[in-house]
């Protein structure tokens, strides 16, 4: 079993920045790609940031420029820096884990998400 812990969230003002970490743990499969998704409320969950296991990146139009995803294999852990928030980026924020195994099945796992509120 896969698990992920999110951490990182909370408030900051308009113009601020946050660190989104997610440490996933268990077993974990080379062949995979993490992910940020966001749900505000009344919206549905959205993809914010992608990163594959060969480092290859892509963005939501709504982010590019002001937020980066990272991740360091050794650790498991997926890092997502926002800047420059703004108050419509307020939502929950999920770490996404997909992996294929052995039988090229994929698997799909999700955190239990992360508050971000952006306000003055």
């Amino acid at each position: 079993q896969v698990q992920l812990v999110e951490s990182g969230g909370g408030l900051v003002q308009p113009g601020g920045e946050l660190r989104l970490s997610c440490a996933a743990s268990g077993t974990i499969f080379s062949i995979n790609r993490m992910a940020w998704y966001r749900q505000a409320p009344g919206n549905e969950r959205e993809l914010v940031a992608v990163i594959t296991d060969d480092g290859t990146t892509d963005y939501a139009d709504s982010v590019k420029g002001r937020f980066t995803i990272s991740r360091d294999n050794a650790k498991n852990t997926v890092y997502l820096q926002m800047n420059s928030l703004k108050p419509e980026d307020t939502a929950v924020y999920y770490c996404n884990l997909n992996h294929r195994t052995i039988v090229s099945l994929w698997l799909q796992y999700w955190g239990q998400g992360t508050q971000v509120t952006v306000s003055s």
